[in-house]
C-alpha cells in the first residue's frame, strides 16, 4: 500500500486536533461540548496477554462546529508476569475524528433512522507494532430509548507490511440509560467487527469480533454528589481471534472476561 493514503489520514487527524487546541477565542467558536473521564479497571482471564491486568484509561469526547471527536488511551499493568512483546506494561489508544456532512453543508442528511452522515477516521497507536489508519462512512442513528447510537464502517490500513490491509471493520457505538430508584444505570460501549481475512508474506490476519460494553451505576447521583460524575460497575470484554490471531487448540485467542470498574467524569 502506498504511504500517501495513511499520511493523508494522519494529516487530517492532526488538522482537527490543531483546530481544537487553538486559542480560547477560536475554541469558543468551534467547540460545542466536551466530556473527559478517568477509569480504573481490574480483571483476570485475559487471552494472549498476561491474564491479570490493571488498566487506567483516559477518555475524551467532544462535538465541534464540523463534527465530533473521540480519544482514549489505555495504560495497562500486567500483574504476575510481563507480556512477551511489550514487557511489564502496555499502552494503546485510538483517536477517532468524524466530519459531519450536515454540519459542514448546513443542511440535514436525514432519511429513516439516519440523522446524519459523516466521514469517520481512526488512528490506532500504542506500544508495539499496532499503528493503523482507518477511514470510511459513519452514521448517527435515532433508535428509540438510546442516548445515542453511531454506526461506522472502516477500511483498515495497518502501518508497514503487517497483514490486515484493506479489510473492513464495522463499529457500532451506543449509550443507553436505565433509570433506577434515586439514580441511573448506564450501559454504553462499542463493538469492532472485522469481517475479512488478509494474508501476505508477513502472515495472516483473521476476521475477529471485539464486543466491549460497560455496565455502570451512577453512584455520585445516588449519594447526592452530582449526576454523571462517579460510576462503579463492570466492563465485559469478548474478543474472538484477538488481534486477528486465529484461535486454535494450541493457542487460545478467544477472550471472554469482565473487569471491575470505577469511572470519574470531569
Amino acid at each position: 500500500m502506498s504511504r500517501t493514503f495513511p499520511r493523508l489520514i494522519a494529516s487530517s487527524l492532526i488538522t482537527v486536533a490543531s483546530l481544537l487546541a487553538a486559542g480560547q477565542t477560536l475554541a469558543g467558536d468551534l467547540l460545542q461540548w466536551q466530556s473527559n473521564s478517568l477509569t480504573y479497571l481490574w480483571g483476570q482471564n485475559f487471552a494472549v496477554n498476561p491474564e491479570t491486568q490493571q488498566t487506567f484509561t483516559f477518555e475524551h469526547a467532544d462535538g465541534w462546529k464540523y463534527g465530533d471527536n473521540f480519544l482514549f488511551v489505555d495504560n495497562t499493568l500486567y500483574n504476575g508476569k510481563p507480556d512477551s512483546q511489550v514487557g511489564t506494561y502496555g499502552m494503546y489508544g485510538e483517536f477517532t475524528p468524524r466530519l459531519s456532512l450536515g454540519k459542514i453543508f448546513g443542511q440535514k442528511f436525514e432519511f429513516g433512522p439516519i440523522k446524519d452522515v459523516l466521514l469517520a477516521m481512526t488512528y490506532e497507536f500504542g506500544k508495539g507494532d499496532v499503528e493503523s489508519y482507518l477511514i470510511g462512512p459513519g452514521f448517527d442513528l435515532a433508535i428509540p430509548g438510546f442516548d445515542y447510537f453511531q454506526l461506522n464502517f472502516f477500511q483498515r490500513h495497518p502501518d508497514g507490511s503487517r497483514p490486515g490491509n484493506n479489510v473492513w471493520q464495522i463499529t457500532p457505538v451506543w449509550s443507553y440509560t436505565i433509570p433506577v430508584r434515586g439514580s441511573d444505570i448506564l450501559i454504553d460501549g462499542y463493538m469492532d467487527w472485522v469481517v475479512d481475512n488478509d494474508k501476505n508474506a508477513q502472515g495472516t490476519y483473521h476476521a475477529n469480533l471485539h464486543f466491549n460494553p460497560q455496565i455502570k451505576y451512577d453512584l455520585g447521583k445516588a449519594m447526592n454528589l452530582g449526576e454523571k460524575q462517579l460510576y462503579v460497575g463492570i466492563e465485559y470484554d469478548y474478543w474472538s481471534n484477538k488481534y486477528g490471531i486465529e484461535n486454535s487448540k494450541d493457542f487460545d485467542t478467544n477472550q471472554n472476561t469482565a473487569s471491575l470498574l470505577v469511572k470519574v467524569m470531569f
